[in-house]
């Protein structure tokens, strides 16, 4: 397994802390691997419980719209969530987002950045902005959030910055 080296967390992972490289499949089944995306520039992580829900998509079409702006800046912003590739496929579809949706299906990831909910067993939701360190990726920015609160758009370009 791709993963197998992340480690669980209870708590969402801190500014300044190492963040876990990991490898998943995208809504297209393309790997990609956050080291080798910030290659690019800084990496938002925003993960989300599941497709096809209502604050979900409010937080995912915010991220479509402002997409342009922030991979001009070097920034690319993703969604994580535990669905299949195959859910976020016909999700991105339907709904036209662009933006690169990572199926974390065995949820090493959203358990390695502390970002979990175990009562439905799926990601829970926040962000994490990720910076590319001198010994690796590196938190730049986190927020763990109530599952029926979104993200604040304002919030998270400031800690782009």
């Amino acid at each position: 397994m791709k993963n197998a080296h992340l480690k669980p967390r209870d708590a969402v992972l801190e500014t300044g802390d190492t963040a876990p490289d990991f490898t998943l499949n995208d809504q297209n089944r393309a790997e990609w691997n956050l080291t080798k995306a910030l290659e690019k520039g800084d990496v938002v992580l925003s993960f989300f419980p599941m497709a096809f829900t209502g604050v979900c998509g409010t937080e995912m079409e915010c991220i479509n719209k402002e997409l342009a702006r922030w991979t001009s800046e070097g920034v690319q912003v993703v969604g994580v969530s535990c669905d299949s590739f195959a859910a976020l496929k016909a999700w991105a579809d339907q709904a036209g987002f662009k933006q690169t949706l990572l199926a974390d299906m065995h949820r090493d990831v959203c358990r390695a950045y502390g970002i979990y909910w175990p009562e439905l067993n799926v990601s829970g939701r926040g962000t994490v902005v990720i910076e590319k360190g001198p010994d690796g990726p590196r938190v730049k920015w986190s927020q763990k959030r109530e599952i029926g609160d979104a993200f604040d758009l304002d919030e998270v370009v400031a800690a782009m910055a």
